[in-house]
């Protein structure tokens, strides 16, 4: 039987993109990092996100009833690590530049681009769930290269 540790090991090896998860439940705004995104469908657009169900996003993405995510760019490590490491939701927007979204959820400047999205649907996975996300409006931001996760290390392509 494989273990998680050996799941994580393997999985080190194989790079990931960074993305920022936000949303806005009635005014309370909080964000986190995910290596999770992933494309599921065009035809609906979907995409989905994997949230612990430990992690202070998982009801707030319920609550809200949508989410928006920011592609991260190379350079962008330092928000990767600010969204990453449970900031108190006081200092979480402090010093942090966003454009609002269009259903309320902050964009963060200078990404890749960004996807604000209904959730369609939840999916429980072992200390996850599957947020399942349908896209209602996609912008491209700079063109640049990626913010990458390998090894446990953040790098551009």
């Amino acid at each position: 039987m494989v273990t998680g540790d050996e799941l994580r090991t393997l999985l080190r090896r194989f790079p990931t993109g960074v993305a920022v998860v936000t949303v806005d439940a009635d005014g309370q705004r909080l964000g986190l990092t995910v290596g999770s995104l992933v494309a599921l469908a065009l035809e609906p657009p979907l995409i989905g996100v994997a949230i612990s169900r430990e992690a202070a996003m998982h009801e707030l993405l319920r609550e809200a009833g949508g989410f928006a995510v920011s592609l991260l760019a190379a350079g962008q490590e330092w928000l990767a690590q600010h969204f990453a490491r449970g900031v108190p939701p006081i200092a979480m927007w402090h010093g942090i530049a966003v454009e609002p979204g269009a259903a309320g959820a902050p964009l963060l400047a200078g990404a890749l681009g960004w996807i604000e999205c209904a959730t369609r649907d939840e999916v429980a996975a072992g200390t996850h769930t599957l947020f399942v996300g349908e896209a209602l409006r996609v912008e491209l931001g700079p063109s640049a290269p990626p913010l990458l996760r390998l090894a446990g290390e953040y790098s551009g392509a």
